[in-house]
């Protein structure tokens, strides 16, 4: 059994590699409380900051997971720092004890620090690195990387900006444009449904935010900007073997 989540395709790509059936962690936090049981039981999801999504965190506060093998497949793009290490203490506190926890390096799709066309050209040799975990699961690998002092001091520190800075949190870096045309794409892929088509434009339900960038990456009119920095407002990233209705599918909240 496997969840994901993702904003522009990366976690879904990897989970369908790992996963007939991966299912989607947006749509079933629609649902009351769940348990889960099987033999062996996975998460795929992005780090941001170094950290799990907020969602993906609440989908594992909320839920209940029995199972003999335990492992998460984390998502990245430039560093992954503590990530593993961190996640591990953080499951913990959730009385979720994980056996193994794999990285895989793809596109790293963070807009403001990024240019979407320059990661676009880099190889990084996803497909071994999938194959790398899949005789890890495969053998049941109990193994969680244990983090460098380096590591653990990038983590502290790109975390206490991102806490520090509500406009990571409350939407607030989210701009939408003249270009937007009210296609509602955006609306579509939210995966909390904040984002919603007035007066022919994308606008905002509330001052919440996951910050995935999903309604940025996946605008085809490129109508959603990052307010304080944007390294490339041109170019936008979608994983290319995952369409565009396959994350509405994962995502949208009105279905």
């Amino acid at each position: 059994m496997l969840f994901y989540f993702t904003a522009t395709g990366n976690s879904l790509y990897v989970a369908k590699q790992l996963s007939k059936n991966p299912l989607s962690i947006p749509q079933l936090l629609k649902n009351g409380e769940l348990r889960f049981e099987d033999e062996s039981i996975g998460i795929v999801c992005p780090v941001f900051a170094g950290e799990p999504p907020k969602i993906v965190m609440r989908f594992i506060e909320k839920e209940t997971f029995k199972t003999d093998y335990f492992y998460m497949i984390l998502t990245y793009g430039h560093d992954q720092s503590d990530s593993p290490e961190f996640t591990c203490a953080l499951l913990k506190e959730f009385g979720v004890k994980v056996d193994y926890i794999g990285t895989v390096k793809l596109v790293d799709n963070y807009l403001p620090v990024f240019n979407m066309d320059e990661e676009k050209m880099i190889d990084k040799r996803v497909d071994g690195q999938i194959e790398t975990i899949k005789a890890a699961l495969s053998s049941k690998l109990k193994d969680i990387p244990i983090a460098s002092d380096e590591g653990r001091k990038l983590h502290a520190m790109v975390a206490n900006m991102g806490r520090q800075n509500p406009s990571f949190n409350n939407g607030e870096q989210i701009k939408v444009t003249e270009d937007c045309i009210g296609c509602g794409v955006c609306a579509k892929v939210c995966p909390i449904g904040d984002l919603f088509i007035k007066d022919g434009m994308a606008a905002r339900k509330s001052k919440t935010c996951e910050f995935c960038l999903a309604c940025a990456n996946n605008c085809p009119q490129k109508a959603i900007v990052m307010n304080i920095m944007d390294k490339n407002p041109n170019a936008r990233y979608r994983n290319e073997n995952i369409s565009l209705e396959e994350i509405i599918a994962a995502n949208n909240q009105s279905q």
